[in-house]
């Protein structure tokens, strides 16, 4: 499968050989896929060993400190209207705060908690336990989901409801252990997986192994950084002088690529200050663990084991994972590039930020047709309302659409 990103081919299912591949117009990376689920993850890099000699005790978050606070509950709710003995499919579980509300809100539900991991799982195991035969753990990537289904006896079209919630959880990124957040220093690990995969390589990898133009290309198709050769210059010379294995150590190179003024000049969407480092972390997350690839695969097992009337919501929080969910629901080829017209691609070079933002509207309008699958709930996506936001910033860049199978 190869995904178009910003008119970049990026095939990311090439064999893993214990180094990074390079092509002339695309990067690609893949993990060695293991039978069974391992201890540790051993390095396919001597640089870096922090990301690796850390055992399973990623827990230092406790299920019951309430870890992520779930975004657009009230919208997701409303429209998977689960009914009493259904059957749902929660393909993102994270800390359980959709799970746990439709358990709550509903009767008799009979939940499918999928995560890739596994402090997930964990936490999926003690609502199980809460909720005796009602909740099913699955351990277990997008792309795996299809034979765990059948290794379960689940059947093609047997789900009533799915939800999925892509991107990285507040779970992860407020354990600094798991080396998600910048703000919080720890190894420079980015493995959804945690521990599990023997031979994965960890963001400290990536950053040590990938060539400048590679590292560059990563920074530009998943971070969609506008700075991104100066980003991956420093980030050459830096290594060049010294092991780059921990988050803080990598923000701190970003930043001196950069004047002191320009540190935090960026805004998010609440006009807070942004670190500029904080769309080199993303791209990094995503290439590591091939996120966009993996949504790809989750989507379509969510297609082909919904119902004819099952509804699947779709969260996403950024601009990559957002047009492949609507480009998915529309059912267009997700192989090819985008369609765009001359007046966007025009514009694409003028005002590429400003483009994306006013596109998504003009795209809503513009695109009524459905899928031969799928037939659209509603005609924008949703947003989150300013109360949410307050109470919940995390979720201020969250995006809901939702589709009834045909």
């Amino acid at each position: 499968m190869t995904l178009f990103c910003r008119g970049l081919l990026l095939p990311m299912r090439l064999a893993y050989r214990g180094k990074w591949s390079v092509h002339k117009h695309a990067f690609s990376c893949c993990w060695r896929k293991p039978k069974q689920p391992q201890r540790f993850c051993s390095s396919s890099s001597p640089f870096t060993p922090d990301c690796h000699s850390r055992s399973t005790k990623h827990s230092s978050l406790q299920a019951d400190q309430e870890p992520h606070t779930p975004v657009l509950l009230k919208e997701v709710l409303q429209y998977m209207d689960i009914k009493p003995g259904q059957v749902v499919l929660d393909m993102t579980f994270g800390a359980g705060g959709h799970s746990k509300a439709i358990l709550r809100s509903v009767p008799g539900v009979n939940l499918l908690a999928v995560d890739r991991d596994p402090v997930a799982f964990g936490f999926a195991h003690q609502l199980a336990e809460e909720y005796p035969g009602q909740v099913k753990p699955v351990l277990g990537r997008f792309s795996e989901l299809k034979d765990l289904f059948i290794e379960l006896g689940l059947g093609n079209r047997s789900v009533d409801a799915a939800l999925l919630d892509a991107g990285c959880s507040s779970m992860q990124m407020d354990m600094a252990e798991r080396g998600f957040s910048l703000s919080k220093d720890g190894p420079l690990d980015m493995r959804m997986d945690g521990d599990r995969y023997p031979g994965m390589p960890c963001a400290a990898d990536a950053v040590s192994a990938l060539d400048q133009r590679a590292l560059a290309c990563v920074l530009a198709a998943y971070g969609e950084e506008q700075h991104a050769k100066k980003i991956a210059a420093a980030i050459v010379q830096a290594r060049s002088l010294y092991p780059i294995s921990r988050t803080q150590q990598l923000a701190s190179i970003v930043a001196g690529a950069f004047p002191a003024s320009a540190l935090y000049a960026r805004r998010d969407r609440l006009q807070r200050p942004s670190h500029v480092a904080t769309k080199t972390f993303q791209a990094l997350r995503i290439f590591v663990n091939d996120e966009l690839n993996e949504l790809v695969a989750g989507l379509q097992t969510a297609q082909d084991f919904l119902r004819p009337g099952g509804c699947l919501c779709i969260l996403t929080f950024h601009s990559l994972e957002d047009r492949i969910a609507k480009r998915f629901l529309r059912g267009e080829d997700l192989s090819a590039p985008p369609s765009r017209s001359v007046r966007q691609r025009a514009r694409a070079h003028l005002h590429r930020k400003l483009e994306e933002e006013q596109d998504e509207d003009a795209e809503e309008e513009e695109g009524d047709g459905d899928s031969v699958h799928w037939v659209r709930l509603q005609r924008k996506v949703v947003l989150p309302s300013k109360e949410e936001i307050e109470k919940n910033p995390r979720g201020r860049s969250a995006k809901l659409r939702a589709a009834v199978r045909r």
